[in-house]
């Protein structure tokens, strides 16, 4: 079978769908819930369901894995989240049904997958999707990841403090003492609930996939059409046979120049209920980071019991300035430089090479580095060997500059 070409230009096409999709993956504000409620009935009549009889709202995924679970887990989730009190009692009296996620948005996705796949040769696909694998599906499943990551550690503790918009009332934060062994269950619970949710914006890169093959007329993306229209205007979303628990996108996003989450004061991520991701050039990290970055001290990152954070720090801080502040030992000295080592408690030793350039500045000046170096390294020309691939006997520069 010939492939058909994806006229009249498939970079263009697949150009532009990224384009756009990239701006509706990293959307904020408040949903369009008129245009996602026609979105989710038309998702319905497509995969042959009666329409949802109710379509609850929600501020953030957190709020709506702490439903999913209580209203549809099994007989023991139900009552562990139900312990919580985090639900208003109205929302735990609906009938929900089976989850029919696979007939709303599997079935059909894998439907228009097919018609892609029997159009296009290996080579076709695997160009196509280059467009969209290369940059924009790794940060937005990155994302995808850290929501997941964050409501299973925190859903619980926001959804305390605020209730679905369905509800009036405000339940009682629970200032019970709970077991690790408990938390650890509601933790894996809701990781596994979100699981169960169509992912709504954050389905975008495979839809601009889709979508630009639509345009390209290699596709029939009417099976898809009412889930496109959701994820154009809502964030994620439960489907179950009688009811949908629908959320909100998010109140704000801040990212690095990489496209990872990054904040230096306040979330990275943030949820109208007040769900919230902190994160620091992608690592999440505890809500005061921020304020700790701002006022650090060589004494404060020592004391730092967190080996990760404790080497965000040091990046942020400066080698350099760490070895000079901290205490740091002169360990060998030859003519390639000084050896420097400073102990880190339980993390591998800051070991750096302190190097003077021998090409002069401008004004003069020599220019001093520091080469950070495995620790086993003992000597400054090994160190420096080390940087070139070399061995210290291997390492007689000429000429250096």
């Amino acid at each position: 079978m010939s492939t058909p070409a994806l006229s009249p230009e498939p970079a263009a096409y697949l150009a532009d769908a990224v384009t756009r999709w990239d701006l509706a993956a990293h959307a904020t504000g408040p949903a369009d819930r008129a245009a996602a409620e026609d979105g989710v009935r038309a998702a319905y009549r497509a995969a042959g369901l009666p329409e949802p009889q109710q379509i609850v709202w929600f501020r953030s995924p957190a709020q709506a894995a702490v439903a999913a679970v209580a209203l549809a887990g099994d007989p023991e989730a139900r009552g562990v989240m139900r312990e919580f009190d985090v639900l208003p009692p109205a929302l735990l009296e609906l009938d929900t049904g089976p989850l029919v996620r696979d007939r709303v948005r599997t079935e059909p996705w894998e439907r228009v997958r097919a018609q892609a796949a029997a159009a296009l040769t290996p080579a076709g696909w695997a160009a196509a999707w280059e467009f969209v694998g290369t940059g924009f599906w790794p940060r937005v499943n990155r994302l995808v990841s850290e929501i997941r990551r964050g409501v299973g550690r925190l859903a619980i503790a926001h959804a305390q403090a605020g209730t679905p918009d369905a509800s009036s009332g405000r339940p009682e934060p629970d200032d019970r003492t709970r077991p690790a062994e408990a938390d650890g269950k509601i933790e894996a619970l809701l990781r596994r609930a979100t699981l169960d949710a169509v992912l709504g914006q954050h389905d975008a890169p495979w839809l601009a996939f889709f979508d630009a093959l639509g345009r390209a007329s290699v596709v029939d993306l009417t099976p898809l059409s009412g889930v496109i229209q959701v994820s154009r205007e809502a964030g994620w979303w439960w489907p179950f046979e009688r009811v949908v628990l629908m959320c909100e996108r998010p109140s704000e996003i801040h990212r690095d120049d990489l496209g990872r989450l990054h904040r230096a004061e306040g979330p990275a991520l943030a949820f109208p209920d007040g769900f919230a991701l902190h994160a620091w050039h992608g690592m999440p990290v505890p809500a005061d980071f921020g304020a700790a970055m701002a006022d650090l001290s060589a004494p404060r990152i020592r004391q730092e019991p967190n080996a990760e954070l404790r080497r965000v720090m040091l990046e942020h801080y400066g080698f350099d300035r760490y070895l000079r502040e901290s205490g740091a030992a002169s360990v060998h000295k030859d003519d390639t430089g000084v050896l420097w080592r400073a102990e880190l408690g339980d993390d591998e030793p800051l070991t750096m090479v302190e190097v003077v350039n021998s090409t002069p500045e401008p004004d003069g000046t020599y220019r001093t580095y520091f080469l950070r170096v495995p620790p086993w390294v003992t000597t400054a020309r090994q160190g420096v060997a080390w940087t070139f691939n070399l061995t210290p006997e291997q390492y007689t520069p000429q000429q250096q500059t």
